[in-house]
């Protein structure tokens, strides 16, 4: 999930944790730690030249569980090196800081297995991406109640057992959360099915997923054989299907997909991707089309729209910016989360 709600979790774990021996000294290393497995957007860059291979890189190695085990040891025997001394010397033990780094590290991958980007947490045995796809990559209802729980714990004594109460009350709102999100993907899954075979689309597969900042409104990819079928479904309809559906080709044609690098595009995609051609000669749009569009009419505004081309003898794509919507764009997705 975003950067926030991995800091918060990891403030949470920090406290679990270490919280009676060192205060909020131990939120602070909780939130680094929960903070360090998305290093590997920075080391992705510094790794690889091109562009494809460094996000392909992301939510790889260090995300893995493989990587919180060894991380827990090389950034808990470090910091313990650093922080046992002066006084603090034998406040603390190995264990201790082994423990808040294990925990911290590794529950920032298994909360991204619920988002849709998808995690390779058996890395580097297997480039399988876990993704569960119930909730948002960025989601306040699950984020800002755990925050604020943290947020007051910081006010007690570390050895008030507030602390620790309030930490479990952001824990068991934010996971009671979770568990209300999966539900709803299982019934939003089901809604969907009846939408494909009522509009008679014989799918060979399909995804759904929450739109962003939201679990009520919902959009789902289906694949035929040379074409998508695209749709969105808010929880305020009236209809008990999705009415409205997008169908666009797939395009895959145009450009040769054997190539490593366009490969990598394919598998980070699911292989839910549409081609098309842009004005410049060799440069072509890439559509990720397992994200919703920002106008839920116009597949030009989807979210992860990538720009390819040639150069130097590889495939690449410009860095992703984000597709930032219009004012018209935005009241139509707010129309459409209101079932409108």
């Amino acid at each position: 999930m975003d950067s926030l709600t991995q800091i918060v979790l990891g403030a949470a774990c920090g406290e679990i944790a270490l919280g009676k021996k060192i205060g909020n000294r131990a939120i602070l290393f909780g939130a680094i730690g929960g903070t360090i497995p998305d290093l590997d957007v920075f080391m992705g860059r510094f790794l690889y030249s091109n562009e494809i291979q460094a996000m392909a890189f992301h939510r790889g190695f260090m995300h893995s569980i493989l990587f919180a085990v060894l991380g827990s040891f090389i950034f808990g025997y470090f910091v313990y090196t650093i922080y046992n001394t002066g006084k603090r010397k034998e406040s603390t033990t190995p264990k201790d800081w082994i423990w808040l780094f294990f925990l911290s590290i590794f529950t920032h991958p298994i909360l991204d297995c619920f988002t849709p980007y998808g995690t390779q947490l058996f890395a580097p045995f297997s480039d399988y991406r876990i993704a569960f796809n119930n909730i948002s990559v960025v989601d306040p209802l699950y984020t800002l109640p755990f925050l604020i729980c943290m947020i007051v714990v910081l006010f007690f004594k570390r050895t008030n057992s507030k602390r620790l109460k309030w930490t479990k009350a952001g824990i068991y709102i934010s996971a009671t959360y979770m568990l209300f999100t999966i539900g709803n993907k299982f019934y939003i899954d089901t809604v969907f099915r009846k939408s494909f075979k009522k509009a008679g689309i014989s799918i060979d597969r399909f995804s759904a997923q929450p739109s962003i900042l939201n679990t009520i409104l919902w959009y789902a990819v289906a694949e035929t054989k040379d074409k998508y079928h695209l749709t969105f479904y808010s929880l305020l309809d009236k209809s008990a299907t999705a009415d409205k559906i997008i169908t666009i080709d797939k395009n895959h044609d145009l450009i040769d997909m054997r190539d490593e690098n366009l490969k990598t595009l394919a598998w980070f995609s699911n292989n839910y991707y549409r081609i098309s051609k842009q004005e410049k000669i060799g440069t072509y749009t890439y559509t990720d089309l397992r994200y919703p569009m920002l106008n839920p009419e116009d597949i030009n505004t989807s979210v992860f729209n990538f720009t390819i081309f040639f150069e130097n003898g590889a495939w690449d794509i410009l860095p992703f910016d984000g597709n930032p919507p219009s004012k018209e764009d935005f009241a139509l997705f707010v129309n459409r989360l209101k079932g409108i």
